[in-house]
């Protein structure tokens, strides 16, 4: 990994082992959004990316709202995908890009790539911060397109 910008996002990703269950290596990106230069990397290596893959094309990015990073935690063993969309949010036809700040399992990406084929939009890829490769969700993405700036076991 030679770029430095990248560098200096995989820096600010904190790790947190036997969390929340033993066994498991949490993967916390919130020092990554409260520094402003890693922050600034980290979009500009996303923006780079989609404006190489798809030029002027895109018509929205998704993504998941949260208020400063905070959720209640989740069961181990949960599966749930409580995401919605205004009904009229979106044209037929106009070309989406989900984001989110993590891929484990893919449930959440795949939940959105549903919605979003619901209102008839035209999915062009997922794009997320950081993919932890051993739970395989970017299979669950196919056939849309999946990147990731950072892969973790």
């Amino acid at each position: 990994m030679a770029d430095p910008e990248l560098q200096l996002v995989e820096r600010r990703i904190r790790s947190f082992p036997d969390f929340p269950t033993p066994g498991v290596l949490f993967r916390d990106i919130s020092p990554l959004l409260k520094d402003p230069a890693s922050f600034r990397a980290a979009i500009g290596l996303l923006a780079r990316h989609l404006k190489a893959t798809h030029g002027g094309r895109i018509d929205y990015i998704a993504g998941e709202c949260r208020v400063a990073a905070s959720r209640a935690p989740l069961p181990p063993r949960a599966q749930r995908a409580e995401l919605e969309i205004q009904k009229d949010a979106l044209e037929p036809g106009q070309r989406v890009v989900v984001v989110d700040d993590l891929l484990a399992t893919g449930g959440t990406m795949h939940a959105a790539c549903e919605l979003l084929g619901r209102l008839q939009a035209e999915v062009l890829e997922c794009v997320s911060l950081v993919e932890l490769t051993s739970l395989k969700g970017r299979e669950k993405l196919a056939p849309v397109p999946f990147f990731s700036l950072l892969q973790y076991e």
